[in-house]
């Protein structure tokens, strides 16, 4: 059974990376989430602002300076975490090239670590917009929970 599974995963994994490859995916992807981390960190200012309009007088309210750095930090930790797994991804097709088994990708880890910290991204808008009194549909929040779970497992 757990040979299947990892078959299974094996494929979804090469099929994937097969259409991102044809598409040129990884270029719009890693475009999207510079632009979803963006929109976080402001929705993170306005959400703080927000809190600290409703509770006055208590510091744990509020925009901090301290988690906004620690925020950016995380943020730069994404976009080196994407180079790794983008260099791992030239180092495997390249040496597979050498040894003479041609692939139709080059991208795998690369595009799969993106795809989850967009998902990061999206979930984290949407705290914000509930921190700042927005109604948030379950759905959308389980859908992005299942999806990251999904890659989790990959």
């Amino acid at each position: 059974m757990e040979k299947r599974t990892l078959l299974l995963k094996g494929a979804i994994v090469g099929i994937s990376s097969l259409i991102s490859n044809w598409l040129k995916l990884i270029g719009p992807a890693i475009g999207l989430l510079v632009i979803l981390m963006v929109v976080d960190y402001i929705s993170g200012m306005l959400a703080s602002k927000k809190e600290a309009i409703e509770h006055p007088g208590d510091s744990s309210f509020g925009w901090s300076s301290r988690k906004s750095i620690l925020g950016i930090y995380k943020k730069i930790g994404y976009v080196l975490t994407i180079f790794a797994a983008v260099c791992t991804d030239y180092l495997i097709f390249r040496l597979l090239e050498e040894i003479g088994v041609t692939y139709q990708t080059n991208t795998l880890f690369g595009l799969l670590v993106t795809i989850w910290f967009i998902i990061n991204e999206l979930l984290s808008l949407l705290e914000n917009a509930g921190r700042m009194g927005v109604k948030l549909p379950e759905s959308l929040k389980k859908v992005l929970s299942i999806l990251q779970d999904e890659i989790n497992k990959k």
